[in-house]
């Protein structure tokens, strides 16, 4: 938390306002506004309206939050809400020194903007907006309204803004992983012969909410079928199963894979899985501060390249936090559109990073592994880091 110093200062920033400062002014940017659910999370210090959590859609139009943040003017900070939000504020406050919870669609949110904006001198201003999180028509008004105004898009720079973790962000992708990995694991014991895909899917969804996170999706294979979808195909004697799931935990994603077997995995289920292992530890052994994101990819897939499982099977490894694909971006469009723009950089403590290691075999099916783990000074540290090998299902 920051203390602002000043006569009409906020109380506290709940991020480091002089890191946002910093890398504004490397962006060009005078002033942000920030209308994607998780920046406008981050930039209230976790705070995201439950209501619309699920959906934003209400009547002709949709929920717009927005976060106004000048560069080196906290006191000029803004928040834009829906009217509900009133009471979010009365129980606890949020952190800028003006609140509008006045909103119930995009351009009402937009022209209230446009306004705080014109207040604080800003409207002829060099301003970062989220063109894939603001709506055309929220877009237009802001255009029409400013024209003087150069709107230049921050989403680089918001990227980089939440690259490195805190210990409390830390804690709740920790708690999220943790949570995703026991919900997969019960599934996996819970699931019986004849169990079906639709069903393990629902069983899991029930495991994650009461165990307090928040489902987002379950990826499913059994047997042989390279299919995640859900589906009545039931699961069998001798069939593995493949449980990749994401759910959240205070908006903090836990996004894990982990493998079932109904009875006892053979000898070759056992010697492909520890192929998949190996690729896994190949990138653990080049995860540290300091480290090209770049130099741990090629090595992992240096290893792959090696097996004799590689013409069907695939690496990856992907930044992770409030979105399933963040900072640092180390692979260009594999499979996710984007550049690996963080390959020639070096990891930094506290980057969290997503490490997958997929095989569709020809034969016995989708075999899969993914981690989570955070950057530290000397090495890694892993999130859920149980049941990485075969987990046998109607054990409960």
């Amino acid at each position: 938390m920051n203390v602002v110093p000043g006569k009409n200062a906020v109380s506290t920033i709940p991020f480091d306002h002089a890191k946002v400062d910093r890398l504004m002014e490397e962006a060009g940017i005078d002033v942000l506004v920030a209308t994607s659910k998780h920046n406008t999370q981050y930039l209230l210090g976790g705070y995201k309206f439950i209501f619309f959590a699920a959906m934003d859609a209400i009547g002709h139009s949709r929920y717009l939050p927005v976060v106004v943040y000048e560069k080196g003017g906290p006191d000029h900070a803004a928040y834009i809400g829906n009217r509900m939000e009133g009471a979010e504020h009365q129980n606890n406050p949020f952190w800028t020194p003006t609140v509008h919870a006045a909103c119930w669609g995009t351009l009402d949110a937009a022209n209230l903007a446009v306004e705080h904006l014109a207040k604080i001198g800003k409207g002829d201003a060099r301003i970062g907006i989220e063109p894939a999180f603001l709506p055309s028509d929220a877009y237009t008004l802001i255009r029409k309204a400013l024209p003087d105004a150069k709107l230049i898009d921050a989403t680089d720079m918001l990227e980089r803004m939440r690259a490195i973790k805190t210990d409390a962000e830390l804690e709740k992708l920790r708690i999220a992983s943790e949570l995703i990995t026991d919900s997969m694991l019960a599934t996996i014991a819970w699931a019986r012969e004849g169990t079906t895909k639709t069903e393990i899917i629902e069983q899991l969804r029930r495991e994650e909410t009461n165990r307090g996170a928040h489902f987002e999706y379950c990826l499913l294979t059994l047997g042989a079928s390279h299919n995640r979808a859900g589906s009545p195909q039931a699961w069998k004697k001798g069939e593995v199963m493949s449980i990749d799931s994401g759910g959240n935990y205070h908006g903090y994603i836990g996004d894990l894979c982990r493998m079932g077997i109904l009875g006892e995995p053979d000898a070759e289920l056992e010697d492909l899985l520890a192929e998949v292992e190996a690729v896994q530890q190949a990138a653990f052994s080049k995860v540290r501060s300091g480290t090209l994101g770049g130099d741990m990819i090629s090595h992992a897939e240096g290893v792959l390249k090696a097996s004799k499982v590689a013409p069907y099977t695939d690496f990856f490894a992907h930044g992770m936090g409030l979105i399933t694909h963040e900072a640092p971006f180390l692979m260009t469009n594999h499979p996710v559109t984007y550049e690996g723009t963080y390959a020639e950089k070096p990891l930094e403590k506290n980057m969290v990073l997503s490490v997958e290691t997929t095989m569709l075999h020809p034969t016995r099916g989708f075999i899969k592994l993914e981690d989570t783990v955070a950057v530290t000074g000397s090495g890694y540290v892993m999130f859920g880091d149980r049941g990485r090998d075969w987990n046998p299902g109607g054990a409960s």
